[in-house]
């Protein structure tokens, strides 16, 4: 008879740990709805200091230009003649969405002004070029 007791008790002292384990992916389904997802150009460049730079919001395209004067959008190379068509289908997937263009120190002027052109024939008006604060 004192068998049976000592058995309830053990069975009474155990913690259930479901509820934890429910509350634990509960948050990690969170976490992972709300993350936000960067979009990458796709290489890094060393862009030039401003003293006035500030933050963007709504970025949705990023355009970086490398030292050797390649244009990169979504982590794959483009060529100049391109970066309409990409900049269209792009913003066509979120109107609200700007053009942020990465360009290195060491890129020609000409490929960024040619990168502008583009985005404003493609009727993206909000274009920024990105800088890192001095």
């Amino acid at each position: 008879m004192r068998r049976t007791n000592r058995a309830t008790v053990e069975d009474e002292a155990q913690i259930d740990l479901t509820p934890m384990l429910d509350v634990v992916f509960i948050m990690l389904i969170f976490f992972i709805v709300t993350a936000s997802f960067i979009k990458e150009a796709g290489i890094e460049v060393n862009r030039p200091e401003a003293s006035t730079s500030q933050p963007k919001e709504n970025v949705n395209i990023l355009i970086a230009i490398n030292a050797t004067n390649e244009i990169w959008m979504d982590k794959r190379r483009i060529d100049v003649r391109s970066v309409r068509a990409n900049i269209e289908r792009l913003h066509a997937e979120n109107p609200k969405g700007a053009v942020v263009i990465q360009a290195d120190n060491k890129s020609n002027t000409e490929t960024v002004a040619s990168v502008l052109d583009a985005a404003r024939e493609a009727g993206v008006y909000d274009v920024s070029l990105a800088t890192d604060d001095k």
